[in-house]
């Protein structure tokens, strides 16, 4: 599995998902830039993500919902606040509401992901950073944890194309 380490750090109010790839930092910075290959991996799998806007560019921002088994909705939308092509995404994540705007009653998260290369392919840190406890634990509780796990667990079939 392409998961190697989640660190669920409660007193830092972090969570770091690693994964190793054996594919190039451009191949996996391609599942980011790529808003058809993002919607291949990004969600669970029995919640897959349609993508309806996606600009990488600091200041730009990606608007997506996902789609559960029953045909339910959920909407999320980051505000892109720094990109380095193709090393490292910064963002914050949240919810939207069923008009597609940022929900202020859900939390939000800090979210940057790094690539570095290794020997032999690339590993991915996925940082996320909670605002209080309280956020933290209703994410938990929505299965944030094993949600990212599964999704980042897809990439390695996009990568193989």
């Amino acid at each position: 599995m392409t998961v190697t380490q989640v660190d669920d750090d409660v007193d830092n109010l972090t969570l770091t998902l690693v994964a190793d790839f054996t594919a190039p930092v451009e191949g996996v910075w391609q599942l980011w830039a790529d808003p058809r290959l993002l919607e291949r991996w990004w969600g669970p799998p029995s919640y897959p993500a349609t993508f309806e806007e996606h600009d990488l560019t600091p200041g730009g921002g990606v608007k997506y919902h996902m789609t559960g088994p029953e045909g339910e909705k959920y909407g999320g939308w980051w505000r892109i606040s720094s990109v380095t092509p193709p090393t490292a995404l910064e963002f914050t994540d949240g919810f939207s509401d069923q008009e597609g705007r940022p929900d202020p009653e859900m939390p939000t998260t800090s979210v940057r992901m790094t690539l570095t290369a290794l020997e032999g392919g690339t590993r991915m840190e996925l940082r996320s950073v909670f605002d209080t406890r309280e956020q933290r634990e209703q994410l938990a509780g929505m299965g944030m944890v094993a949600g990212l796990s599964l999704s980042v667990g897809q990439m390695d079939a996009v990568l193989a194309g």
